[in-house]
């Protein structure tokens, strides 16, 4: 018999605009433009995971309550980019009157994947529309949209989740499912999520299914990513010169936790600061690690870039 797995990322999605963890600031602005009864077009920029989506629908339900999804439409701009989207789906949806009140709430992930002539006519739609509809888009990057709509919203920027944000989200998640998070679980957690709550949900989660004990390790097993203690070892064997040593305890690693070349250059990206050598010397590794993401992104051979990386190190410290 096939058993669903309750994704957790929707369990623990807030359900209103005061539940919502780390974006304090962002959530007083919402609501004070419910309380005064003029909400504006929207643009919501940051990152993946930080809460964009969950304060579009937590803003939608405060002002719909329980009839929240009859007013309210969500569509991905990453599956569908074309102007045909925007003149159909959007456009239908616009054209109907709201039911119970004064507008509906469109809201478009991933709004910077649209086209030029698609984000042309969702101008033009907004503009039309502006009486019975309000937008809200959603975007990792603002300047991938054209001026014209940046300039008809309000813009909301969030930023990653703080230590403190995600750790007391990690806190909430764990009591509800009885889970037993140590100090240095709660360390990891926070260390491999990077601010992003949703990907400190999807940790813990694959973690419960192993143990109810969440712990360092068990928290960097699941993660597939380097703790930094292993990375600091890497690093302080190139730098003392074994470089065939720091080579194979790398690709052991890597073999072991199924890493790509990225993973290993945006670990070593945040555990390089603290290796024991000089300021200067940190400016040139960081410089030329950009320099090898730069050729394994372009399509360069992950193991041979690596193993440049190293080599550079060695030749630094040589």
């Amino acid at each position: 018999m096939l058993v669903m797995i309750e994704i957790w990322t929707e369990k623990y999605r807030p359900k209103t605009l005061s539940e919502v963890v780390g974006h304090e600031a962002i959530v007083e602005r919402l609501k004070a433009f419910i309380k005064a009864k003029s909400v504006p077009n929207m643009l919501f920029a940051g990152t993946a995971g930080v809460g964009k989506t969950t304060c579009a629908i937590a803003l939608a339900k405060e002002l719909y309550g329980d009839s929240w999804s009859r007013n309210f439409m969500e569509t991905n701009a990453s599956d569908e980019r074309g102007i045909l989207v925007v003149r159909s789906k959007i456009k239908d949806f616009a054209r109907i009157k709201p039911l119970g009140a004064e507008f509906k709430i469109i809201f478009l992930d991933e709004s910077d994947a649209l086209t030029t002539e698609a984000q042309q006519a969702l101008r033009r739609t907004m503009e039309k529309y502006t009486h019975s509809t309000r937008f809200i888009l959603s975007c990792n990057y603002s300047s991938k949209l054209i001026a014209p709509i940046q300039s008809r919203c309000a813009v909301f920027r969030f930023g990653p989740g703080s230590d403190e944000a995600i750790s007391r989200y990690v806190r909430r998640v764990a009591k509800a499912e009885g889970l037993d998070v140590t100090k240095d679980g709660m360390a990891a957690v926070v260390a491999v999520s990077l601010g992003d709550f949703r990907k400190a949900t999807n940790v813990l989660q694959s973690v419960s299914i192993l143990s109810k004990k969440v712990d360092e390790k068990s928290v960097y097993e699941v993660a597939a990513t380097l703790h930094p203690k292993e990375v600091k070892e890497v690093l302080n064997l190139a730098l003392s010169g074994k470089f065939l040593d720091s080579r194979k305890r790398l690709y052991d690693l890597m073999i072991n936790r199924g890493l790509s070349g990225l993973d290993v250059i945006r670990a070593i990206h945040r555990e390089i600061l603290s290796v024991d050598v000089d300021d200067r010397c940190k400016a040139r590794l960081i410089d030329k690690l950009g320099e090898y993401e730069f050729r394994i992104v372009e399509g360069g051979q992950e193991d041979l870039q690596i193993e440049a990386f190293l080599a550079q190190l060695v030749a630094l410290k040589g």
